[in-house]
């Protein structure tokens, strides 16, 4: 499951960072998704989120539970930023 919804989500998206994290203990059926992709420019979060079920229809009955956090380039540039900031100054 997780190379289909990488697979999807790859060709659909075209995300520039994407973590797939299965969290189901061996069922393979609930997934964290980190995706930073230019096709959540202007949009709501809401909207993102919707985009990424679009794309994952067919997946999503099968998948139990699905986290998703969507970025574009600039923001997900951003927080890794600050990441560093809060590692540098420690």
């Amino acid at each position: 499951m997780n190379a289909t919804i990488r697979q999807k989500l790859e060709i659909a998206l075209k995300p520039s960072h994407l973590d797939i994290e299965d969290f189901s203990d061996g069922c393979g059926l609930k997934f964290r998704l980190i995706i930073v992709s230019d096709s959540f420019d202007n949009k709501t979060t809401l909207a993102s989120h919707r985009l990424v079920y679009e794309v994952l229809k067919e997946e999503m009955q099968l998948i139990h539970a699905l986290e998703i956090k969507t970025y574009t380039p600039e923001k997900w540039d951003a927080i890794e930023e600050s990441k560093e900031k809060d590692v540098s100054s420690v």
